[in-house]
């Protein structure tokens, strides 16, 4: 997890670098900055009404270019930044609008949206819309750049609700939130106005929703409540010679309801000016977040544009949610988690496996540790710890630094395929240096096959405990399992908790008695840690078949040289796929003559009662290496007792 943080915050210092990049190679060719004031003399008359039109002004009427670039002026500070989003926002297309099937779909999409504005067309019965279809087209492109719903709600699919409404005509209902706090109650509007043309339409829109945010038109009015201690301590104020504030200030003062209070303050009328001084306000037109913290500008610093995207890119990481911190963190944890595929190695069915695997666990771990923080949140003496984490917040992102971070945020989100072809390149990257690091490692050298059955040998090892049958050896697969046995298993469920391993296989181990005959130069033993025989003394070299002190305990012993323990003529066939060992590491006794030994399906020999012991205490697995006693492992090379032999 620590490797894919690592990874994942080494990305983010590449796209910061990459950003830094873009902007010199802006600034070689044109000689301009993204944050670089554009005067509005230079612009035609069509470029002034696409800015007008993202920032939600209207401009019927004004058939002067001096009167659009004025209007523009007294808005807010024009950017090449702004500019350039606002003539790629023009050649864009208009997102879907909703068709409505009836009440219910209705009610819950519109009249139950409490932080939002809905426009609607609502087309009587047997009537034609009040809209054609090209005008409703540029209506829904016109308003959706705002965040205002489009939908058409046809009476045909439900006359009775129609007819509760009084919608006996086609016309627009607009709805807008009615109260100041959040999860208010929702007003529905209709349009009466005779004309039918977007600008005037849209200019209905806009007073209605500019009526909800509070307006100041008297200085002493600005100053009681500058000072005044309102239960709502963050609040932005717009200072500005206009009729109503912008349509984009009006659609963020819905969307923010109950977190930060909108005020317009219109200074068209105002003689004395020295109260803006002491509010700290330099010039007009300005946009002025004010906190317990202090007053902070809005516009001195990179990517705070004049535009609905980019001032919601700044209140949400100033005043957040709980619902914006959690996408939030569901973001970054699933761009960690989509570095497994680049950090496992091995086969491409194993990378999406592990994928898989990763993305379900970390999300379910993040949501079941936003459960109890959510809990926490609701308690009341938790209150001022939540007000001091977001005065640190607020510290943290009015500094230049966080306005270099909403600004590459901007950025990339508005070029999802660069973010994603860099993202791309940079897990290639991992998967480049992490194959060198592992250049050893044998697993990754696998095929998809290898690595699928060994997956499946792993998932049924835990799944069903095979019965295997050991006589003889056969040459079927390991899974060759017996299907009564997990049809019990089915039918019993708390069978899974307990393992059925049968006794039955211990009788088809192969047993055999343990011979000694002295064949010079020839070695027996198990070169493993596990199996090497006694220590003895080296005898000498006239003395190969001296015996040891100990000898006469009582019967035959192994006390004999290491060229004394073969298998001579007379011995019963040792196993071909058996370890070649002379003592049990069971009882840690030296194996006898004539004594039965028993042998597992890994290789290694025991005295026989002593691993019909152990086995029978149900530690179905070998003392030595823990391989199943009860499955087939795989057959070691042809050489490898040979070369036991040898050495």
């Amino acid at each position: 997890m620590w490797l894919k943080l690592f990874f994942l915050l080494l990305y983010f210092l590449v796209l910061f670098a990459l950003a830094r990049f873009f902007e010199a190679v802006v600034w070689y060719e044109s000689g301009v900055f993204a944050t670089q004031l554009v005067d509005p003399v230079t612009l035609s008359f069509k470029k002034l009404k696409t800015i007008l039109e993202c920032r939600g002004l209207g401009y019927s009427g004004l058939a002067e270019k001096r009167d659009v670039r004025e209007l523009v002026e007294n808005s807010g500070d024009l950017m090449q930044g702004e500019l350039y989003s606002a003539l790629k926002n023009e050649r864009e297309q208009a997102g879907p609008s909703t068709t409505f099937s009836g009440e219910m779909h209705f009610y819950e999409l519109v009249e139950d949206t409490k932080d939002g504005i809905w426009l609607v067309q609502v087309i009587a019965q047997d009537r034609d819309p009040l809209l054609s279809k090209a005008n409703w087209g540029k209506m829904v492109q016109k308003v959706s750049q705002f965040g205002i719903r489009t939908g058409t709600f046809n009476c045909s699919s439900d006359s009775s609700y129609c007819r509760r409404r009084g919608w006996t005509k086609s016309t627009l209902i607009m709805s807008v939130p009615q109260t100041y706090a959040s999860k208010g109650k929702v007003m529905l509007k209709e349009y009466n106005g005779r004309r039918i043309e977007a600008e005037h339409i849209f200019k209905w829109m806009t007073s209605h929703v500019a009526s909800r945010i509070k307006t100041i038109r008297f200085s002493q009015q600005l100053v009681d409540d500058w000072y005044q201690q309102d239960k709502q301590p963050v609040k932005m104020f717009l200072f500005a010679k206009l009729v109503q504030p912008p349509a984009f200030f009006s659609a963020l003062s819905i969307k923010f309801t109950g977190r930060i209070e909108f005020i317009f303050v219109d200074v068209r009328n105002w003689d004395n000016v020295s109260c803006l001084d002491k509010v700290g306000v330099q010039q007009v037109p300005s946009y002025v977040l004010k906190t317990p913290e202090g007053i902070y500008r809005y516009g001195n610093s990179t990517g705070e544009f004049i535009s609905l995207y980019a001032m919601d890119t700044f209140l949400r990481s100033v005043q957040p949610e709980v619902n914006d911190l959690f996408v939030l963190s569901l973001v970054m944890v699933n761009l960690m988690a989509w570095m497994d595929l680049f950090i496992t190695q091995g086969a491409t069915i194993k990378r999406f496996v592990v994928l898989i695997s990763t993305l379900g666990t970390y999300n379910s771990l993040l949501i079941i540790s936003w459960l109890p923080i959510l809990g926490f949140l609701q308690l009341p003496y938790l209150e001022s710890f939540y007000e001091y984490s977001l005065k640190l917040l607020r510290y943290a992102d009015t500094t230049a630094l966080a306005s270099w971070v909403r600004a590459d945020w901007t950025f990339y989100t508005s070029h999802p395929a660069l973010f994603l072809s860099t993202y791309l390149a940079h897990g290639l990257l991992i998967d480049y240096f992490e194959k060198k690091r592992r250049c050893g490692d044998e697993d990754q050298n696998a095929n998809n096959l290898e690595w699928l059955s060994s997956l499946w040998d792993w998932y049924t090892s835990y799944l069903v405990h095979p019965i295997a049958s050991f006589q003889n050896y056969p040459n079927e697969s390991d899974w060759d399992d017996d299907p009564n046995f997990l049809l019990e298993r089915l039918a019993v469920p708390d069978l899974w908790l307990h393992p059925l391993i049968p006794m039955d296989y211990i009788k088809n181990l192969p047993t055999w008695r343990f011979k000694c005959a002295h064949v010079e130069g020839n070695v027996w033993g198990d070169h493993d840690t596990n199996f090497q025989k006694p220590s003895r003394a080296e005898p000498s070299r006239g003395n190969a078949d001296l015996e040891e002190p100990g000898d006469d305990a009582g019967g035959p012993s192994l006390g004999k040289t290491e060229d004394s323990w073969s298998g001579g003529e007379d011995q019963e066939a040792w196993p071909d796929d058996m370890i070649h060992c002379t003592e049990c590491v069971v009882c840690l006794e030296n194996f006898e003559i004539d004594c039965l030994v028993m042998g597992l399906p890994c290789g290694h020999v025991f005295h026989q009662q002593c691993i019909v012991v152990w086995l029978a205490s149900g530690r179905h697995c070998c003392p030595v290496c823990r391989w199943p006693s009860y499955k087939k492992k795989p057959l070691r090379p042809a050489g490898g007792a040979e070369s036991h032999k040898q050495e």
